[in-house]
């Protein structure tokens, strides 16, 4: 196999390598989740006060619909809203998730990949220096490039997250 950041023969040249950085990094998430038990998946950690899996997959995939609806240029529907807020809970804490499987928090993400798809088949290059507003109370501005690339970033930010929990979990395991 070779690792490389070539988009869809459908993209332009830089929005197929942006998007094929948020796939790569999808992709790496899958497998460095995919042998997950459920237990595994909702472990709060040594001392049961940091963020499990599920939560750190719930929250990539709950910025990123943000993200490609931002791009899309629409509105998150209520539905979508109400599935995905708030983003941080009353202690500013990411909401909890508990007994959600790996196979639906994969399916909502490949379901993102392919909105994501979609409507990088139809930006331009171009497209990409367009504005639009996020953060928690939209008071920020970024460019459809930087949106997409944060959404490459931030999925390998929380893997790094993921991949010590499943050091604790396994020495936690072992101890038992």
């Amino acid at each position: 196999m070779v690792y490389d950041l070539k988009g869809e023969a459908t993209m332009s040249p830089i929005v197929g390598m942006l998007y094929s950085a948020v796939k790569g990094n999808y992709e790496r998430l899958q497998f460095i989740t995919r042998e997950m038990s459920q237990e595994e998946i909702d472990y709060n950690g040594p001392k049961n006060n940091y963020n499990s899996t599920a939560q750190l997959i719930n929250h990539i995939f709950s910025v990123d619909i943000h993200w490609v609806y931002r791009i899309k240029g629409e509105p998150l529907s209520d539905s979508l809203k109400s599935k995905h807020r708030p983003m941080l809970d009353e202690n500013n804490r990411l909401p909890m998730v508990k007994d959600k499987s790996w196979g639906l928090l994969m399916t909502e993400c490949e379901s993102l990949l392919v909105m994501l798809k979609e409507i990088c088949t139809e930006l331009t290059d171009n497209d990409l220096d367009n504005v639009v507003q996020f953060g928690l109370e939209n008071e920020k501005q970024a460019t459809i490039r930087w949106g997409i690339w944060h959404m490459a970033d931030h999925n390998r930010y929380h893997q790094a997250h993921i991949n010590q929990l499943r050091k604790w979990y396994k020495k936690h395991s072992i101890n038992f």
